[in-house]
């Protein structure tokens, strides 16, 4: 059987993501593996040159991150009370291609994710960040979603 010496557990603090934890926990206990969990802020829109009344796009940034930053420490309070072995990172980019950056940098032995389990319209419209993690991270990957 595999060894699995880090895992890479990617959030977007959803409920999805709360249900894949447990998986991702589990798998790092069995293992005593390092768990890694990864948050990626979406880069907003750049709305320099435009009329955007009473905040700066530096001052957005800074507010987004300090949310996620206060969001990763409550979900690491509320879901990790007993596991020391955990490293956090909060990165901006493109969801799919920063998880699959962070895998390879670790390295990461598996990444654990949620889905939302999309289909029809929705899917063709906003794909899924799990489903291009899956198709295009050399990394093994596995993914939970909730069941119905």
């Amino acid at each position: 059987m595999k060894d699995f010496k880090t895992v890479l557990f990617a959030t977007d603090f959803s409920e999805n993501s709360e249900y894949a934890f447990e998986y991702a926990l589990a798998m790092a206990r069995k293992y005593e593996s390092l768990l890694v969990i990864v948050h990626v802020i979406n880069e907003p829109v750049d709305l320099r040159g435009f009329y955007v009344p009473h905040i700066s796009f530096e001052s957005l940034e800074e507010e987004i991150e300090e949310g996620a930053r206060k969001m990763m420490e409550k979900f690491c309070r509320m879901h990790i009370a007993d596991y020391e072995n955990y490293q956090t990172f909060i990165v901006p980019g493109i969801p799919y291609d920063e998880i699959i950056k962070k895998a390879m940098e670790l390295p990461a032995d598996l990444i654990i994710m949620g889905t939302q389990g999309r289909s029809g319209l929705d899917h063709v419209l906003f794909g899924s960040t799990a489903e291009k993690v899956v198709r295009k991270s050399p990394v093994p990957v596995m993914t939970v979603r909730v069941p119905a």
